[in-house]
């Protein structure tokens, strides 16, 4: 057989997996199905590493549970609209669409020539009308459910480009673009409720049994579920009230400060006329232009001013002062804050740099806490002291007991709190899906008929600094007719996040060329849920949240009959070079194409699988890579080998005439078979099924030079070694399968099964230890017992040298192991 070519082997078959359509999935009642999805990319232009560690785990994963007679499904597609495209736009002149598109074929040809079992006939462009119609529609099911709704948010906005800016594009304060000064402003905005699904998105995380537990700590604590009481300060000088939340009713009688964000609407009324308005209103401007991570971070400077007002305490009618800070924010609670320094470490903090009072209301068990001695909150449980009627009680039973009195004086009452907010989804941009909805002069709000959808991108607009949005400026998109009464109206010029692309497009994914509606509901619910998926951690809070959120309101529309998406996740690590993750800005990128171009596809995906389990970051290594190129060699060269054998050699033939050492090749075939089975089916450690690969490929070489090897038996390891690899390294072991075992694709076989026979060693070595020290080693019969195992030690000559004329004190027998004999 010739040298092996990895560039012309893997052509050929792309090239004809490719042009049969071999990996085109039908639904198929009768057989078990399976679902695996790798996360879909964003277009960039190019895969990276990542890409390639990400999609050769999913490839694995489909192509095993096909051997093993499931029916899969393994779709890719791209998550197409986002800020790139608009951005290639401004600099380079290109329309996004050109750009993207572009960029889509590129990397669908990398792909390609990575052997990836895909359904291209279900790929999915997110940026394709045929997909944004279905977001919209979408999107309406949502609205008529009451869980889209819009109100005034804040955004960041760069007055020199007039326009809004992503998080992202705010860097230290200033515009990504000009570098102006970036500020907050209030716009209009849509919103999804996904509030309304808290407690079920937090309930059902318990459900998730095959996900991380780190990913449902991560979504547990976003969510942010918390239990407590709602009460209010009165401002009697406003005749006004403070409504505060908090979670530690037994601190109340601690209050010494009350302190709201300033965006709370109390806040202009309480600094109106005060000698310092104009110094506040310039404290307020500095905090409103501060990112949220800026203001909630424990590691940012806690500012504040005194608005000059007071409330007053309800629980012991204390006056305390109102203050303004930069690390309250109005959309989380009711936007005001209790201050108790001695319980709360921020108070304290706070307290402390401007000379707050501190009031001790709960000492510890032993009572021994003073103010005079403390240096910092003390906020474990204790027992309230100077806390009126509560005083004695314990800290956790105080609790409940505040809650009740709050409720019986009708002052407020006990609350559930979340972190979560509802998803604000308008995005002042135009290479979005366009929200479908016009504003008529006279109907108000309507949406666009159904018929009518999709509420297509125009193509003549224009990317300019200064412009609110493309789509705003475009007169043609903007004005139209009210769907209701006829009369001259306008669209809504706001775009949808691409979250919202992303949240449903593996159901797509099940009836992808529907044009009728999204998806079927008798195919996404025999595909659905996916059974695997697979991508970075990067995910784990809000595109897997968002997707639990959609999957949820679709079951409820009646659309699935699922509540979670993803039955299982994997999130595989990072790959890293010299110690960093790979980008250019480092210098340290490893282009896959350069690899594959010198080395093959199948190298690439073997040394990324091999090189490290999936879960763990992978440092690269050209070391690695080569090794990896040369395992794949060897097995080339040992069927071409075997060749004649393996042809003239038959499926069934007579074990019992096979010779000692072609009895342990074939145990170290089913013992092969036996861990790479358990490694992907339950385990996912691909690293630790090549390496028994490579042992199996190594006692296969073992035999090599052997005269009269029996026929029956090369077949045997070398169809069951292709089988096994074929996961894999899809290339090599099709074209091997072709030329040497039979026609059609090994992809195609039943997967391997293991002889459990076969797999007991007729004989075993063991260790002969003296005091615990090895002396000699032995072969014997590997179903000895524990006497005849001793039996056989005290034979050996090297053994009854050692211990003539000492006594024995005892021998400890390990079976399959071991014998110790104890001497003094």
């Amino acid at each position: 057989m010739e040298r092996y070519s990895p560039q012309d082997i893997e052509k050929k078959w792309q090239e004809k997996w490719f042009g049969d359509n071999t990996y085109k999935t039908e639904m198929n009642p009768d057989k078990k199905k399976y679902y695996v999805l790798e996360m879909f990319p964003y277009p960039s232009g190019n895969l990276h590493m990542g890409h390639v560690r990400n999609y050769s785990i999913g490839d694995v994963l489909a192509r095993y549970k096909t051997m093993e007679g499931y029916n899969v499904l393994h779709p890719m597609g791209f998550d197409a609209f986002g800020m790139p495209a608009e951005n290639a736009a401004i600099k380079h002149g290109v329309k996004p669409s050109d750009w993207t598109f572009s960029n889509i074929e590129n990397m669908k040809r990398q792909q390609r020539g990575m052997g990836l079992s895909y359904d291209w006939e279900r790929e999915v462009e997110t940026c394709r009308p045929d997909y944004y119609r279905w977001t919209q529609w979408l999107f309406e099911i949502f609205y008529k459910k009451g869980l889209a709704y819009k109100k005034e948010a804040s955004v960041n906005w760069c007055d020199t480009c007039g326009t809004v800016l992503a998080n992202e594009q705010v860097i230290e304060g200033k515009c990504w673009r000009c570098d102006s000064d970036v500020v907050k402003k209030d716009l209009s905005q849509w919103f999804l409720k996904i509030t309304d699904y808290a407690d079920e998105l937090l309930a059902d995380l318990k459900e998730l049994k095959g996900w991380p537990e780190r990913v449902k700590t991560m979504q547990e604590n976003w969510i942010g579920r918390s239990e407590g009481a709602e009460f209010s300060f009165d401002v009697p000088e406003f005749k006004e009230k403070i409504p505060v939340y908090t979670t530690c009713p037994h601190t109340v009688f601690g209050v010494t400060y009350v302190v709201l964000a300033v965006e709370h609407p109390l806040v202009e009324k309480l600094i109106q006329g005060r000698e310092n308005e104009t110094e506040i209103r310039a404290f307020m401007d500095e905090v409103r232009n501060l990112s949220e991570m800026e203001r909630t971070s424990s590691e940012s400077e806690k500012k504040g001013m005194f608005t000059g007002a007071y409330a007053v305490n309800p629980f012991n009618g204390r006056r305390v002062p109102i203050w303004i800070t930069n690390y309250v924010l109005y959309e989380y609670g009711t936007g005001a804050v209790m201050g108790v320094p001695t319980h709360d470490e921020r108070d304290w903090m706070f307290a402390a740099k401007y000379g707050l009072e501190k009031v001790l209301v709960v000492n510890n068990p032993e009572g021994t806490l003073s103010l005079d001695t403390m240096d910092n909150a003390y906020v474990d449980p204790g027992v309230l002291v100077n806390s009126g009627a509560f005083t004695g009680m314990k800290s956790e039973e105080a609790k409940p007991a505040i809650i009740q009195w709050i409720e019986d004086h009708k002052i407020g009452k006990r609350q559930v709190h979340y972190r979560l907010r509802d998803w604000l989804i308008s995005r002042q941009r135009y290479w979005g899906a366009p929200i479908p909805v016009i504003y008529c002069p006279h109907c108000g709000e309507v949406l666009v008929p159904e018929e009518d959808l999709p509420v297509r991108l125009p193509e003549n607009v224009k990317f300019e600094q200064g412009a609110v949005s493309p789509l705003a400026q475009c007169e043609e998109f903007v004005h139209c007719k009210c769907p209701k009464c006829g009369a001259p109206a306008r669209r809504e010029t706001d775009t949808m996040d691409t979250f919202i692309c992303s949240s449903w497009y593996y159901m797509r994914y099940t009836d992808a060329q529907n044009t009728e509606k999204p998806f079927d509901r008798e195919k996404v619910d025999y595909w659905g849920p996916v059974d695997q998926y697979i991508g970075g951690i990067e995910h784990a809070i809000l595109h897997l949240l968002y997707s639990r959120f959609f999957t949820k309101v679709l079951r409820d529309a009646g659309l699935t009959g699922f509540k979670e998406p993803f039955t299982n996740l994997l999130t595989q690590g990072m790959v890293i070079k010299d110690g960093s993750k790979m980008s250019k800005s480092k210098g340290n990128v490893v282009s896959p194409e350069e690899i594959i171009s010198k080395y093959g596809a199948d190298t690439a995906r073997v040394f990324i699988l091999f090189a490290a389990p999936v879960e763990r970051d992978l440092e690269w290594s050209d070391q690695g890579v080569e090794g990896a190129y040369r395992f794949l060699n060897r097995v080339w060269r040992i069927i071409g080998h075997f060749e004649a054998q393996i042809k003239a050699g038959k499926d069934e033939y007579d074990i019992s005439k096979l010779t000692k050492e072609e009895k342990e090749l074939r145990r170290v075939l089913h013992v092969t078979i036996r861990k790479v089975t358990e490694d992907i089916r339950e385990r996912f450690m691909f690293n630790t099924a090549i390496s028994s690969i490579m042992e199996l490929v190594n006692a296969f070489y073992a035999l090599q030079d052997k005269e009269d090897i029996n026929k029956g038996l090369v077949r045997e390891v070398a169809v069951q070694l292709l089988k096994l690899l074929a996961p894999f390294a899809p290339h090599i072991t099709e074209e091997l399968w072709s030329r040497v075992i039979a026609e059609g694709s090994v992809h195609k076989q039943n997967w391997p099964s293991y002889d459990e026979a076969a797999t007991v060693m007729d004989e075993i070595e063991i260790v002969l230890q003296i005091n615990g020290k090895v002396r000699d080693k032995i072969v014997v019969n590997a179903s000895l017992d524990r006497e005849a195992m001793q039996s056989a030690a005290m034979s050996q000559p090297r053994v009854k040298a050692l211990t003539e004329g000492k006594t024995i004190v005892k021998i400890i027998c390990v079976p399959k192991k071991l014998v110790n004999i104890v001497v003094k």
